[in-house]
C-alpha cells in the first residue's frame, strides 16, 4: 500500500507540474527535439494530421472488458474484475480465450474508409496490449492470434492486414507495442505471485530473466519493422513504468524495488532507424530523445505548448470495445479536436471493434458526422499551426503554416440555435479584409467594437446541429 501511495503522489506531483491538469497516466516532464533531419521533417507532417484513430482490438474485445488490466492483480475503480472467481484462476480463463477469439468478419478495409471518412489521417494498431496477446505473427511467442482459433484463416496476421488496408488509404501508419509482456515468464515469471503491473522478480538478482526479457522485445520489435509489414510511420510504445531507473528509486521504493526495468531504448532505437530512418519512436511518458511527441492521456494540457503532443482520447468510455459502453457525441469530439489544434497538439481518437472485426453501428455513425463537419472547415484544422493569442472563451484561433491565415473557430452549445452575432476578442482581421465563414464558403460581414470583432452570421439550415463555425482572414 506504501509503494502505491508514493506512487500516486509522484503522479500527481508530475502532472500538476506540466499543465496544472492531472491526466490517467503519468506524462513525461520534458521534451527533446530530435536530431535526425529527416525524423525533424517526418514530425512536420505528422503535425499536419492533426487527427487520427488509435485501435484496441484484442482478447479484451472478445470478453467485453476493459483492455487486459483485469489480469493485473491492482485494485483500482477503472479496473473491474469478476469477484467470484479467483485471481490465478481468472488469469487462466483470460489467457484461454485465445481459443475463441476468432473474429470472421473481420473487415480493417471497412476500418480505414470510416476513418477516413471522419478526416483521420493517421492510425496506431495495438500490435500487442499488456496481456502479451500478439496480433501480429510473432516469432518470439505462441501467444498471438496466429495461434489460437483465428489461425487457419488467411487474414491472422491482423496487424498486417490493418496496416495494409489503411496504407491504401492513405494513411500515416502506427504500431502500439506494450513493452511490458505480462504472459512471458521474462517478466511475469510464475515462480512468484504478480501483485501488480510491474516485473514480479528482483532484476538484480536475476539478471539473466531481465537480460532475456529484453532480448524478447527487441526482436519483437526488429519483427514488426523490418519491412515484413511495410513502411511504419510511428513506434508507440505503451507501459512508461518500463523504464531506467530514476534517482530515489530504490530509497523511496525499499524493498519493494526490483531494480531499473531498463530496456535499452538506445539499442533499439538504433535497430529501429536501421530499418525506417523515419519513424517517429514515441517511448511515452519517458522523457527524453525516445519520445518524439508527448502523448497526454485523457485529457488536455491547460495552456497552449509549442512542442510535438498527441492527446489520446477514447470514443467511448473504454479502449476497447464494452458493449454497454457510452459514446461522445460528434459535437464534443470536435470541440475537443478544435481546442488541441489550438494548444499545438493532435487529437488521437480511441476506438474500439467489435469481437468479431466490426465496428459497433454507433462509432460508424460518429465517426460520419465529425467527418461531414470537417469536410467544410478542415482547413482550420489541418496544417495548421499555433497563434500567441489561441483562445477567447468558446472561441480557438489558429493559423496557416506560412502566417498568411487566421483562422477563428467558434464551438456552439450542442442543440442551440445559431444566435444571429458572435463576438470574440483576440485575433483581428487586418483593416478592409474579408472574413470568409467555411460552412458555406462566402463572406460574411464583420467590424470592430468595443466589445471585440463582431460577426453577422447568414440564416443557416439545421444550424442547432453546427458543433463549430470556422471563419478564415488575414492575418493583421
Amino acid at each position: 500500500m506504501k509503494t502505491k501511495i508514493i506512487f500516486f503522489i509522484q503522479l500527481l506531483l508530475t502532472t500538476v507540474a506540466l499543465s496544472g491538469q492531472t491526466f490517467v497516466h503519468e506524462t513525461s516532464d520534458s521534451y527533446v527535439w530530435p536530431k535526425e533531419p529527416e525524423v525533424r521533417k517526418q514530425l512536420d507532417k505528422w503535425q499536419d494530421l492533426k487527427f487520427g484513430m488509435l485501435i484496441h482490438w484484442g482478447l479484451y474485445s472478445q470478453l467485453g472488458i476493459v483492455e487486459s488490466w483485469s489480469i493485473c492483480s491492482e485494485e483500482e475503480d477503472w479496473i473491474p474484475r469478476d469477484s467470484t472467481v479467483a485471481y490465478d484462476d481468472y488469469k487462466r480463463n483470460y489467457w484461454a480465450t485465445i481459443h475463441t477469439f476468432k473474429p470472421e468478419r473481420f473487415d480493417p478495409a471497412a476500418w480505414a474508409k470510416a476513418g477516413k471518412q471522419a478526416g483521420m489521417n493517421y492510425v496506431v494498431f495495438t500490435t500487442k496490449h499488456h496481456d502479451g496477446f500478439n496480433m501480429f505473427d510473432t516469432k518470439q511467442s505462441d501467444f498471438s492470434i496466429t495461434r489460437g482459433a483465428f489461425k487457419d484463416d488467411p487474414r491472422c496476421n491482423a496487424a498486417k492486414e490493418v496496416f495494409n488496408a489503411f496504407r491504401k488509404e492513405g494513411y500515416m501508419i502506427g504500431a502500439y507495442f506494450s513493452k511490458p509482456d505480462w504472459h512471458s515468464q521474462y517478466y511475469w515469471w510464475d515462480h512468484y505471485a504478480t501483485p501488480n503491473r510491474n516485473n514480479n522478480y528482483s532484476i538484480v538478482n536475476n539478471p539473466w530473466r531481465w537480460n532475456k526479457f529484453k532480448e524478447f522485445i527487441y526482436n519483437q520489435i526488429e519483427e514488426l519493422v523490418n519491412g515484413d509489414y511495410g513502411t511504419i510511420d510511428i513506434l508507440w510504445l505503451d507501459g512508461g513504468w518500463v523504464r531506467p531507473a530514476r534517482p530515489g528509486d530504490a530509497e523511496r521504493l525499499g524493498r519493494s524495488y526490483r531494480g531499473s526495468q531498463d530496456v535499452d531504448m538506445p539499442k533499439i532505437a538504433s535497430m529501429v532507424r536501421k530499418y525506417q530512418p523515419s519513424i517517429l519512436i514515441v517511448d511515452r511518458t519517458v522523457s527524453g530523445e525516445f519520445e518524439n511527441y508527448r502523448t497526454p492521456e485523457r485529457g488536455i494540457p491547460s495552456t497552449q505548448e509549442d512542442t510535438p503532443w498527441e492527446s489520446c482520447i477514447p470514443l467511448g468510455n473504454d479502449w476497447g470495445f464494452v458493449p454497454t459502453d457510452r459514446y461522445k457525441s460528434p459535437a464534443e469530439v470536435i470541440h475537443t479536436l478544435v481546442e488541441i489544434t489550438a494548444k499545438g497538439g493532435n487529437l488521437l481518437l480511441g476506438i474500439g471493434p467489435k469481437p468479431d472485426g466490426t465496428l459497433p453501428d454507433e462509432v460508424t455513425e460518429r465517426l460520419l458526422r465529425i467527418g461531414n463537419w470537417l469536410k467544410t472547415n478542415g482547413e482550420a484544422i489541418y496544417n495548421t499551426r499555433i497563434t500567441p493569442v489561441y483562445n477567447d472563451a468558446s472561441t480557438w484561433f489558429t493559423q496557416s503554416k506560412d502566417g498568411e491565415k487566421i483562422y477563428a473557430i467558434v464551438c456552439l452549445e450542442e442543440g442551440k440555435s445559431l444566435p444571429r452575432k458572435l463576438v470574440w476578442k483576440g485575433n483581428e482581421p487586418a483593416p478592409g479584409s474579408k472574413m470568409i465563414c467555411l460552412q458555406t464558403g462566402k463572406p460574411v460581414s464583420w467590424k470592430k467594437t468595443v466589445d471585440g470583432i463582431e460577426v453577422s452570421l447568414p440564416t443557416l439550415p439545421h444550424s442547432e446541429d453546427l458543433p463549430a463555425l470556422a471563419f478564415s482572414f488575414a492575418a493583421k
